[in-house]
């Protein structure tokens, strides 16, 4: 299995390659030759699995430069039920017929990013003592990824983890998860802005080929491949808990703000599970919404990008849309350039009529929701199922159930768990949400981070000081 940069620029690389580098040497992310393919006796054999030998088995088709014992007991020490609560490690609940709820939320940061961190931990562990290597984990978050990476990553022997995130932008639980750990490989970097000026200053130091190759600069959130390729695991996992058998096809509702975990969905229709479609749901900051309705891409900029109650999804600039682009216009590389350069010059661009055709057949729609759709969804899921869930699910079932088919079962995937947005679920059902034991002396605990303005050499001083 190789993998080639979206920018078409840099040398194709093996997985391990990928896994330390992050983002391309040409500013590209890196993405499969060709999607591996599930053949139907793969598919009949992969129902019967449990979660560890399905992360086995769908990973082996994208790891082929790892000895296969060593994946394989990299994978079982990854999913126990001391790290996700239950051997199940992805509960399914069953709301009604057709109706589901995939609990992708069960990790130690109680967000679903924990499913494919808590594995790039071991894996970044694994690789860099097999190298000698060492690496300087660069990463941005509007949330969960941060407190997700920083948690897998903490006492990684070999690892240093930066974390960009916009300051007062977050929930409080968020912020508390992050700031207060005091491992001394963690630095947490507060940027006065918005989730789109942290993550640019991410791609900005990662094109600066000299500077990431002086303090091997990697990435740990979707820029890099490993996380998209581990999220595929549980749209296998989620099919075969809502289906009877491999005749029948599926729904995923999907809550995304930077387009990875939707696009682990697409990988793993592309790979040949029987999804029929995938249902993007954003917020009030909707630019993929738009796309997917009239095929312009127009990120928005400063105050037009919201602060919102479902604040993971606040995010304008969807680094692993370009993935997808890559794959709609046929992987030209002229294509590419042109549509990137009218991004950066007119902020925006717009796909001709074939490629909206193709968009329209890979199997996306679209849709959004608004602060008091959000909160009435939260309301309504306690009343009638007894079930709390948080901003960011809540919006993934709104959306889902504007488009549901009859006949054809509706997977909700479940983001977060409420108790990280205490102020959202008391405005929704009157009273606090659970908090877990383990998270109840947060608020105790001193916060360390620095605080910045979105200044790109100033950031790179802090980095190269703190190395």
């Amino acid at each position: 299995m190789r993998y080639v940069s979206t920018r078409s620029k840099a040398p194709a690389k093996g997985f391990s390659s990928v896994l330390l580098e992050g983002l391309a040497q040409d500013g590209g992310l890196y993405t499969p030759e060709e999607y591996p393919q599930i053949s139907a006796k793969e598919l009949s054999l992969m129902r019967t699995m449990n979660y560890p030998q399905l992360a086995n088995a769908v990973l082996g088709k994208f790891i082929d430069d790892i000895h296969a014992g060593d994946l394989r007991e990299l994978i079982n020490a990854t999913y126990t039920k001391e790290n996700f609560a239950s051997d199940k490690i992805v509960p399914i609940k069953h709301l009604e017929e057709n109706l589901y709820l995939l609990d992708l939320c069960q990790g130690p940061t109680l967000a679903f990013k924990d499913m494919a961190l808590q594995f790039l931990g071991r894996l970044f562990e694994y690789s860099l003592a097999k190298s000698g290597q060492s690496l300087t984990i660069l990463g941005a978050t509007s949330g969960d990824t941060g407190s997700s990476a920083e948690y897998a990553m903490r006492a990684r022997k070999g690892v240093r983890v930066f974390m960009l995130s916009p300051l007062g932008r977050m929930s409080e639980f968020q912020k508390k998860q992050m700031y207060t750990l005091q491992d001394e490989n963690i630095f947490n970097i507060a940027i006065k802005g918005t989730f789109d000026d942290c993550q640019d200053i991410v791609k900005a130091i990662n094109e600066d080929a000299k500077f990431k190759r002086q303090y091997k600069i990697g990435a740990v959130n979707s820029i890099n491949w490993a996380r998209i390729a581990a999220q595929v695991v549980y749209y296998f996992w989620g099919y075969f808990r809502a289906t009877n058998s491999n005749d029948e096809r599926v729904m995923f509702s999907v809550p995304t703000g930077n387009f990875g975990n939707i696009l682990a969905g697409y990988v793993a229709k592309q790979m040949g599970l029987p999804v029929e479609k995938l249902i993007l749901a954003t917020n009030e900051n909707n630019v993929l919404e738009e796309f997917f309705e009239n095929g312009t891409y127009r990120p928005r900029v400063g105050q037009e990008v919201h602060a919102t109650s479902s604040p993971s999804m606040d995010i304008s600039k969807a680094s692993n849309f370009e993935r997808y682009i890559f794959d709609i216009v046929d992987r030209n590389p002229k294509r590419m350039a042109e549509l990137w350069e009218g991004l950066k010059s007119a902020g925006f661009f717009d796909l001709g009529s074939e490629e909206i055709e193709k968009v329209r057949a890979s199997g996306f729609v679209a849709g959004s929701s608004t602060h008091a759709d959000r909160v009435a969804m939260i309301r309504s899921m306690y009343e009638k199922y007894r079930v709390l869930v948080d901003p960011h699910t809540a919006d993934g079932i709104h959306t889902g159930l504007k488009f549901r088919e009859k006949n054809i079962p509706l997977v909700c995937l479940e983001t977060a768990q409420p108790a990280k947005f205490a102020a959202t679920i008391r405005e929704s059902i009157g009273q606090e949400p659970e908090l877990p034991k383990s998270f109840k002396e947060l608020e105790k605990l001193p916060e360390r981070f620095v605080s910045f303005e979105p200044d790109l050499e100033k950031i790179k001083h802090y980095i190269a000081t703190a190395v």
